[in-house]
């Protein structure tokens, strides 16, 4: 037959058989790579629409990208994809295995012919990789969660360690404000110390910048020493001091200390009233004295200022106390939110099982993702408004600019955007002449589709050339069967023949004598046909014999053929190197 001489014609190296086992371990192997995807998490590979190649090189795909290894490999994958961009595709997945260190290696044409049962330890590979790539992103991601929940709630246990380090806090920031704002001495005294105590208390207060007015007097009734001093003796005990130490005690007439402001706002307002009225009378009676004079209008510029002070501290403390209500407020309200939290949180511990554990682990990754989200919204709300600024304050400049200033930018903005129009023309012209040659070098098969396209007619060749033979044979058999039937049905006619005209032939001597010249003219007509049947299998034989001599010229033709083709391949590797080096140089 033509089509098995020009099989014979083909040396073996040419001819390509993908080993493409269509049996059950194939089919159990698929089942068990499906299963695994599905089990990982890719649920495609259960869809019963999608091809058997879509559904492994996807998930080989899906799990490469889990992984989160950084290879610069595009590993675009979409169904249905073309016979080049599947074979591209496979060779960057085979090209990317040996990268990730996988201890598995496979070819390129064992993916696209679906060998299952080499391509599946790859698959679990891959899946044990993906896995614990994710369990470690989860353990992070659980770790941050706890950690921005920590920072914004507390639980009952840690709340008194908080507190106690709060109080720690607190004491040391007081240690330090009394060490930074301690009592310092300004004056000395010059001369010898009064004896009354009050006097000399008030002498010291004096020292450090303190004017003493009614706490001294307040203290020592307090302690039941001097019981019948009042405000107007302690004033005039002050006036005296003053006096006595007018030469030593340098006071200030224009500066009050924060300390004495301190003093004089923690007086009530009745002995405010009682001071003011004695200084008024004070500065009637000591009219005659400069010292007394001078001494009277401090106090009076004294007395107003820490007036307008007390007036203005009234108000600061009316405002602390709203603010400070309103934080009481604010607080109650944060702590039932987080008590209904931390009993919220309680509830979900009470309720979490072996069973659910898995997805109340999924629905804190989905918190933390939220909060992560929530911040990027308010990092990006933030850099809205900062460009919408920054867009109104270049509109306002824009508008506050000259005409002429506006003509000249029209007209540059004109002429930029008809640069810009040209720019894009050519740029399409060239984007349209880049597609065509793009389709065109798409149009011209590569070396691996190819070599593809020869796999795949190898491949329909076999089938072919198998089904001729296999109907070649069925031919040959009916011609033999039919033969044989002809032959039979022949012989068992003559037996009948022979049988009804024997006892006719046996009654008489002639009718005997020509039944035997008959029977001996049908045996010489079996052995002519004997003989045509020997001669024709004797030429059958030499034409076999022949036949095979001429097949062993041609293997020995093949074994040539492919060692000069081997030698031929080494031969343009070496080629190729050489070039290789001369280029480098």
């Amino acid at each position: 037959m033509p089509n098995e001489k020009s099989k014979s014609l083909i040396p073996p190296s040419a001819i390509v058989e993908v080993d493409i086992r269509e049996d059950e371990e194939q089919a159990v192997k698929f089942n068990e790579i499906v299963d695994l995807l599905v089990a990982a998490g890719y649920f495609r590979a259960r869809i019963k629409g999608i091809s058997n190649f879509d559904k492994v090189i996807g998930g080989m795909t899906w799990c490469i990208e889990s992984c989160n290894f950084d290879v610069d490999v595009d590993l675009l994958f979409h169904e249905n994809l073309t016979i080049g961009q599947k074979i591209s595709l496979t060779e960057k997945i085979v090209a990317m295995l040996p990268k990730m260190n996988c201890p598995h290696r496979i070819e390129p044409h064992q993916i696209q012919g679906l060998d299952c049962i080499h391509i599946f330890p790859v698959i679990q590979w891959l899946v044990k990789r993906s896995m614990e790539t994710r369990k470690d992103n989860a353990s992070f991601v659980r770790a941050f969660a706890l950690s921005q929940f920590d920072k914004l709630y507390s639980s009952k246990n840690n709340e008194h360690s908080m507190k106690d380090e709060q109080m720690k806090n607190i004491e040391a920031n007081i240690q330090s404000v009394k060490q930074s704002y301690g009592p310092k001495r300004k004056f000395k005294r010059a001369g010898e110390a009064p004896k009354d105590e009050i006097a000399r208390v008030k002498s010291t207060l004096l020292e450090y910048g303190i004017l003493p007015i009614g706490n001294i007097v307040s203290s020592v009734s307090d302690s039941g020493e001097n019981e019948n001093v009042n405000i107007q003796d302690t004033t005039e005990i002050n006036n005296e001091l003053i006096k006595d130490q007018g030469q030593v005690v340098h006071l200030d007439e224009e500066r009050l200390s924060a300390s004495a402001v301190g003093n004089i706002v923690g007086l009530q307002a009745q002995e405010i009233v009682q001071v003011s009225e004695l200084y008024a009378s004070l500065s009637v009676d000591s009219s005659n004295s400069t010292n007394e004079s001078r001494i009277l209008s401090a106090l009076e510029k004294q007395q107003s200022t820490l007036q307008k002070r007390i007036n203005k501290l009234k108000m600061e403390h009316d405002t602390l106390t709203e603010q400070y209500n309103n934080q009481i407020e604010k607080m109650k309200k944060t702590n039932e939110k987080k008590q209904i939290i931390e009993d919220e949180f309680l509830r979900m511990k009470e309720m979490e099982t072996p069973e659910n554990k898995g997805m109340l682990a999924k629905l804190e990754e989905l918190l933390a993702v939220h909060s992560g989200l929530k911040n990027q919204e308010h990092k990006f709300r933030e850099q809205c408004k900062i460009d919408l600024v920054n867009l109104q304050n270049l509109v306002e400049n824009i508008e506050t600019c000259d005409p002429q200033e506006k003509e000249n930018q029209i007209a540059e903005y004109d002429s930029l955007k008809e640069s810009i129009n040209k720019t894009r023309l050519l740029l399409a012209k060239k984007n349209r002449a880049i597609a065509s040659l793009t389709r065109k070098l798409d149009d011209v098969p590569g070396r691996s589709e190819l070599t593809q396209y020869q796999r795949r007619f190898m491949e329909l060749y076999n089938q072919v050339s198998a089904k001729h033979k296999e109907t070649k044979q069925y031919y040959t058999l009916y011609n033999t069967l039919d033969d044989t039937k002809l032959y039979l049905s022949k012989e068992l006619s003559l037996l009948n023949s022979i049988q009804e005209n024997y006892n006719e032939a046996m009654a008489s001597a002639s009718g005997k004598e020509q039944f035997l010249k008959q029977f001996e003219a049908i045996i010489a007509g079996i052995k002519r046909n004997k003989d045509m049947v020997e001669t024709r299998c004797a030429e059958e034989k030499d034409k076999r014999f022949k036949l095979n001599k001429q097949l062993v010229t041609l293997v020995e033709q093949q074994r040539k053929y492919v060692a000069a083709v081997r030698q031929l391949t080494i031969e343009c590797r070496k080629n190729e190197a050489l070039l290789a080096q001369l280029r480098a140089t």
